[in-house]
């Protein structure tokens, strides 16, 4: 992950999307650093956790920050509808994380160490946050495979494949959730084919040509799909007017 790591950022940068996809840029940046560590320090120390409770909330906040950019990148010509969507999401998050949260009060003891707690903390948080963020990513990709909007080749991919990249992590929070770490090894090698395979596809798909707006295919007749846009210009002019915009 570590060479993947390096290689994006360099191809982001040499082709200047990295003005375009900052955040994707930044988060890359910062696994180089956060791939390395792990390396020199044992899973059980209590090194490894403290510079993980440092470590993971920056994750997360880079998690977040990346599904907003994607979604403003898909509805960037219907602002109303991302001003709207990113109020939901806020929402989402904060009720997620806060259920999260309670679901673990009652395996929080007072005698725990301070240190056993705050891992119990961050796990609610990384919880509450890959939930709320996972129902965000399946609603940009119904909205995609329901709506023919005009969008760059790069967006497309970059959709697709952050998805996939991200909803391996929720699979892999799903699988230790149930079954603890009697799994460990098998799902961590499914993680890391799952996290090579969406850098293989990063690296060869995303191109500095691939910004040109296009419509996706018509699958359901040329007529449907118009009908289906003006509902949505429709719908995004009237938030627009709510908002005062």
């Amino acid at each position: 992950m570590l060479l993947g790591s390096v290689l994006m950022v360099l191809k982001l940068y040499r082709t200047g999307l990295c003005r375009r996809y900052p955040v994707l840029f930044a988060f890359f940046i910062f696994r180089i650093p956060n791939s390395i560590w792990p390396l020199f320090l044992a899973l059980t120390s209590g090194l490894y956790q403290q510079v993980w409770v440092l470590t993971e909330p920056i994750a997360l906040g880079f998690y977040i920050l990346m599904v907003l950019e994607l979604y403003k990148l898909v509805l960037e010509k219907y602002k109303g509808l991302y001003s709207l969507g990113r109020g939901a999401l806020y929402v989402s998050l904060a009720i997620s994380v806060s259920l999260s949260a309670i679901s673990l009060l009652p395996r929080i003891q007072p005698s725990m160490p301070q240190q056993s707690k705050i891992m119990f903390y961050m796990l609610a948080a990384e919880r509450g946050v890959y939930t709320g963020l996972a129902v965000f990513i399946v609603l940009i990709l119904c909205f995609l495979s329901l709506f023919p909007v005009k969008l760059s080749w790069n967006v497309r991919v970059h959709a697709l494949v952050f998805s996939i990249f991200f909803l391996s992590n929720i699979f892999v929070m799903l699988v230790r959730s149930l079954f603890g770490l009697h799994l460990a090894r098998e799902v961590n090698i499914v993680l890391i084919s799952i996290s090579a395979a969406s850098m293989v596809a990063w690296l060869t798909l995303l191109r500095a040509s691939g910004e040109e707006s296009s419509r996706a295919p018509a699958l359901y007749g040329q007529e449907h799909e118009s009908r289906l846009l003006r509902h949505l210009d429709s719908l995004n002019a009237a938030l627009l007017r709510a908002s005062g915009r």
